[in-house]
């Protein structure tokens, strides 16, 4: 009989295998027992960005967008994402999120609408799929709301910048990890 037990996280920095926590030992879907994890403030942020033409970028920025303050709508759609994370991924934990906080910054230079979304609990487990999703949602919604007058919008490199708090501590996304 096989034990389900998981290996210690600390052996695989001393190792180079690592394994997939959200499968089990005999290849089956698995939600991570969180019961034995410590209660820790967790934080995580996210970032992407919605590419589109100076015309519909500067519509947006000057709130001439006909649907009204489009960046407005898509922070309250991130934070609703955020919060449904659970909902749509489905190995993750359903949490009680103490913050999410989602930012817009219009890069006139490269024609786009960078997306930064934070989330924050004390909790099990950590906030970095909320915070994915809350960036997600958020540019889903940009692109929504603005792919009339731009069907040909890009979004693009959403990823993880930073995350702390748990067993595994702090972590900061460095210039040369790519992906």
């Amino acid at each position: 009989m096989q034990s389900n037990k998981s290996p210690d996280k600390s052996d695989s920095h001393q190792t180079t295998q690592k394994h997939l926590s959200h499968i089990d030992q005999n290849g089956q879907a698995n939600m991570v027992d969180v019961t034995e994890k410590a209660v820790t403030q967790r934080i995580a942020t996210a970032s992407g960005f919605v590419q589109m033409q100076a015309d519909t970028l500067n519509m947006i920025a000057n709130g001439q967008h006909a649907k009204g303050d489009v960046f407005a709508v898509a922070r309250i759609a991130g934070i609703q994402g955020a919060k449904k994370c659970a909902d749509l991924i489905p190995l993750c934990h359903p949490l009680m999120l103490s913050k999410v906080q989602v930012d817009f910054t219009v890069d006139s230079s490269l024609n786009r609408v960078n997306i930064r979304a934070t989330c924050k609990l004390a909790g099990q487990t950590g906030v970095e799929m909320e915070a994915l999703t809350a960036v997600s949602v958020a540019a889903l919604t940009l692109f929504d709301m603005c792919k009339a007058v731009d069907p040909h919008m890009l979004i693009g490199d959403i990823k993880v910048e930073e995350k702390s708090g748990g067993k595994t501590g702090d972590w900061h996304r460095s210039d040369n990890q790519k992906g």
